[in-house]
């Protein structure tokens, strides 16, 4: 089961970069609760597709967006509003059905 969650976590990561490319998107990471060069060591070995990371070590952050579980993906208006949540991974019909909507909305 572990080993299944870490290939789609890997797959979910390599597709945001696509869909980000692809759509003109700036992705920016929040590292929830890892130890900052353990979550660099990752992003090294399984590719980084954000422009900027942050860290939060103790989880306050995270609090503060409702963080309850990893991965989760914010839409984020330029106003600084979060307009969309997924909780889990982005699945190819998620993306096309609430995600890409969303974001072309927001163009």
């Amino acid at each position: 089961l572990h080993k299944e969650y870490r290939r789609q976590r890997q797959m979910c990561i390599r597709d945001r970069r696509e869909a980000a490319r692809r759509h003109g998107v700036p992705l920016y990471g929040l590292n929830y609760k890892d130890k900052p060069e353990d979550a660099l060591a990752w992003l090294g070995r399984h590719g980084d597709p954000y422009i900027a990371s942050a860290s939060d070590v103790d989880g306050r952050v995270g609090i503060e967006y409702g963080v309850y579980g990893v991965p989760e993906t914010f839409v984020i208006d330029g106003a600084g509003r979060i307009r969309y949540k997924q909780l889990g991974l982005i699945t190819p019909e998620i993306w096309r059905t609430r995600i890409q909507p969303m974001i072309e909305s927001l163009q």
